[in-house]
């Protein structure tokens, strides 16, 4: 019987998350995704996760609507990842009634066939209405187990207990996800037999981040215990604090003895167009698009790295960490940034560091780094924490309590309480309609009703359309060519005393003049 292993695409979401700050523009995407889709995925991670549309919206200026549908036309099943625990766009305060209508939009487009929730992050009670959502829009779900270190993680049972509650849903699937690619050997050995044992035989998938430099050993090793789903992305979307290398996952496979259903060609023809494409994104082409420019390329192989186990600072957290400090005058000190997030998670209730407690907890840290003092200013996001609003799998429960009655004493803890009350009271029960006529969007198309609550007005999304009526396109162009003579025009165009450019080889000549 032959022994096959299938594989998740995250080149575009998460790939481009841990690479590239989420700064893939869908133009890229749009000549890669025709490959990706005929590529024998099982299934493709999709990048309008909610977040995402602030991203293209914003920064990108791209019409991320017009992405859904050129996503819903691939027959490749898609899947987001999806929390009741951050709605769309707010942490704590959206009613369930936009998170149905988002989810039916891209279920109607052909974009969504199953969501990824991250089990054992959020608590359980969102669930008993969210997972009978999904199962209502036709969704398959797929469940994960989160691996993380710290005594309330590595407590005897805690895995067991989570992987039974989980099952008790009934999900389609199940995954091992290692946000911080803490997983190593020892630790896989010991998580996916009992993930195995519990989960009443659904399929199991791993899902791991190559910052510590262990993810590939670590799914070598998961193969030899049987499983056969492996999240991986495309290089230059791979490695460095992204998932392991198609490729090298894909040889580890052969070498096993194992069988993938994968068009490698096809793939490497994908590594090779975005390798040619992160070289023709410049500053001009969006107001923050990832920052570098041309696009970064080489992310690995990571080193290993001990300091990582002990701050467990997401790598994708770090290097927005970094940014903050910078802003804030204090570049060169993310090392004390670091101490401060381990002496946070301690007293915190070692909060799970991935979205969004690894950046409430990076925040916190630099402005303690910042001010001097500790918690002198503390942001919202902590508080919330405190009062409960994330539940008890935030680690609330083990906050150190002096520090929790600090916290809670706070004049604008009060304020916060009150508004966490109103929105399990009131603001979580308001219907659509009722949403629309507090925005004044009545008139709008559910499309643009979403993008305004997200976006809290209409300002940035007029730029937005604005910036693709003057570019001719709903989405940045790209050439999936490599073409250096484009690179050396753009570098002379910069130079302030080149004021024309002259080419010649035996198939012709061409001339350029700048325009005054």
């Amino acid at each position: 019987m032959k022994k096959i292993v299938n594989f998740v695409d995250t080149t575009m979401r998460d790939g481009a998350q841990s690479n590239w700050a989420s700064g893939m523009p869908a133009g890229m995407m749009k000549e890669i995704l025709e490959d990706i889709d005929k590529a024998g995925y099982a299934y493709i991670d999709a990048p309008y996760v909610t977040p995402n549309f602030k991203k293209y919206t914003r920064d990108l200026r791209e019409d991320i609507w017009e992405m859904v549908r050129m996503f819903g036309q691939t027959k490749t099943k898609k899947g987001i990842m999806y929390e009741p625990g951050i709605n769309p766009w707010d942490m704590w305060d959206t009613p369930r009634s936009i998170i149905e209508l988002f989810l039916t939009l891209l279920v109607n487009y052909g974009a969504l066939q199953r969501v990824q929730v991250m089990g054992n992050i959020y608590g359980t009670e969102r669930y008993e209405w969210f997972i009978p959502l999904i199962k209502k829009l036709g969704l398959g779900i797929n469940f994960a187990v989160c691996y993380y270190i710290s005594p309330r993680h590595q407590a005897e049972g805690y895995f067991e207990d989570k992987t039974k509650l989980m099952a008790a849903y009934e999900p389609t699937s199940m995954y091992i996800k290692d946000a911080g690619g803490l997983l190593d050997v020892d630790s896989i050995r010991k998580v996916l037999p009992i993930v195995q044992k519990h989960s009443k035989g659904l399929p199991i998938e791993l899902h791991s981040h190559c910052t510590t430099g262990m993810a590939d050993v670590v799914y070598v090793e998961a193969m030899k215990m049987g499983c056969r789903i492996f999240h991986v992305a495309t290089p230059p979307m791979a490695e460095g604090t992204a998932q392991p290398s198609v490729f090298n996952v894909a040889d580890n496979c052969k070498h096993l003895g194992l069988e993938i259903n994968l068009d490698l060609e096809r793939i490497q023809r994908v590594s090779e167009c975005i390798y040619a494409m992160a070289k023709q994104v410049g500053p001009k082409d969006a107001v923050r698009a990832v920052g570098d420019y041309p696009m970064p390329t080489y992310f690995g192989p990571t080193r290993y790295n001990l300091y990582l186990y002990k701050h467990k600072i997401p790598g994708g957290v770090i290097s927005n960490t970094v940014h903050q400090l910078k802003e804030l005058n204090l570049t060169g000190r993310i090392d004390e940034v670091a101490e401060e997030v381990i002496k946070i998670c301690e007293e915190t209730g070692h909060p799970h560091m991935i979205t969004p407690y690894s950046q409430f907890v990076c925040t916190q840290a630099a402005l303690n780094v910042a001010t001097g003092e500790r918690y002198k200013a503390v942001v919202d996001e902590m508080l919330k924490v405190a009062i409960g609003c994330f539940s008890e799998d935030s680690g609330y429960l083990e906050m150190e309590p002096n520090l929790k009655d600090k916290f809670l004493s706070m004049p604008r803890a009060k304020e916060l309480q009150k508004e966490w009350e109103h929105h399990k009271k009131v603001t979580q029960y308001l219907t659509v309609k009722e949403v629309r006529k507090q925005l004044d969007a009545v008139h709008l198309s559910d499309e643009e009703f979403i993008l305004r609550y997200l976006m809290k007005g209409q300002d940035e999304i007029d730029t937005m359309y604005k910036a693709i009526e003057e570019r001719g396109s709903k989405f940045m162009k790209f050439s999936t060519r490599d073409m250096p003579i484009l690179e050396l025009i753009d570098k002379l165009s910069l130079q302030p005393k080149v004021s024309s450019f002259h080419f010649k080889s035996p198939k012709g000549a061409f001339e350029l003049w700048k325009r005054k």
